[in-house]
């Protein structure tokens, strides 16, 4: 007979890892499905200097593992496996998995959101090849070499902010004629002297002008007049934005319009007994902090959902 869980996490990101904490220290029997490790997308984050507690910066594959063993040290157990369908209907839901087949009486969705692609027809034979998605993680393979920043967001100022300290020049693409990043970000990237930007341009190609086949530059259009031109990079990082991981989820929860889970602070979806916390689901502000939060909010209504059964 399958063993049934009080509440089944899916994903052990700081949105998980607080509900788990949350729910085995109130004595539920919980269980956290992670695909990689513990932190999520935190865990590829160089430095945090914004989550409380900390007198120093802390990096995010440390600080998910502190919250792992948080949570595990009330009884909160971890399986990593990948999640390949849910059926969250009924008073039984179940997980598939790579791992097998696993049941909980709730569940709550902490998958987080992956960077959005440029789009490219060639994106996929560039990526990890001169084409990345993360600064903090491939930035220092490019050290004292000209890399190109696309977007004009917080997270896109961040990532040229990090990738200047550790390159010669870093050049921010962006299809409008000023960032979109709040102001805080601004000045420094003003200042900074290997910072430069292309305004009204988008990336069209990926250039390879190398007989070994390496990233040699990109081709850019003027979104206003149409207008081509080439600019030379070692690599491109992409920063325009992140999707939310819903996919197996369109025919049972409700999404908004860009496919995050509709769920206010309760962290109460459409379905009975199925929560949704961090990155995934509708909010203001994605931040560590937030979604620890959102976890907290979630064992809450765990409990108060079993209490009521």
């Amino acid at each position: 007979m399958r063993h049934l869980y009080d509440v089944i996490i899916i994903g052990g990101g700081p949105g998980g890892y607080t509900a788990a904490l949350y729910a085995a220290r109130a004595g539920l029997d919980t269980l956290v499905l992670e695909k990689l490790s513990a932190g999520g997308q935190m865990a590829l984050t160089t430095q945090v200097d914004n989550y409380p507690g900390f007198d120093e910066t802390v990096d995010g594959f440390t600080l998910g593992e502190k919250m792992q063993k948080a949570a595990e040290r009330f009884g909160a157990k971890t399986v990593i496996a990948e999640v390949d369908g849910v059926h969250l209907q009924g008073s039984e839901k179940t997980i598939h998995t790579n791992e097998g087949i696993f049941a909980a009486k709730t569940v709550i969705l902490a998958m987080g959101a992956n960077p959005k692609k440029l789009g490219l027809p060639d994106e996929k034979r560039w990526t990890g090849k001169g084409l990345h998605y993360c600064a903090a993680c491939d930035g220092m393979f490019y050290k004292g070499k000209t890399v190109v920043v696309v977007g004009g967001g917080n997270s896109a100022a961040a990532d040229a902010l990090l990738l200047s300290r550790i390159c010669k020049k870093v050049i921010v693409v962006h299809r409008r004629e000023q960032l979109r990043a709040t102001k805080v970000y601004h000045q420094p990237l003003m200042q900074a002297k290997n910072v430069e930007f292309q305004w009204n341009q988008t990336v069209k190609a990926v250039v390879s002008q190398d007989e070994s086949g390496k990233m040699t530059g990109v081709r850019l259009e003027d979104v206003q007049t149409g207008e081509e031109k080439e600019v030379a990079c070692d690599a491109v990082f992409v920063s325009v934005g992140r999707a939310p991981a819903t996919q197996m989820l369109e025919t049972q929860v409700v999404l908004d319009e860009n496919g995050y889970i509709i769920a206010d602070e309760s962290t109460k979806t459409n379905l009975p007994g199925v929560f949704a916390v961090g990155d995934i689901r509708t909010k203001a502000l994605r931040q560590i902090v937030t979604a620890a939060a959102d976890g907290a909010n979630a064992a809450y209504a765990v409990e108060e959902y079993l209490a009521n059964k």
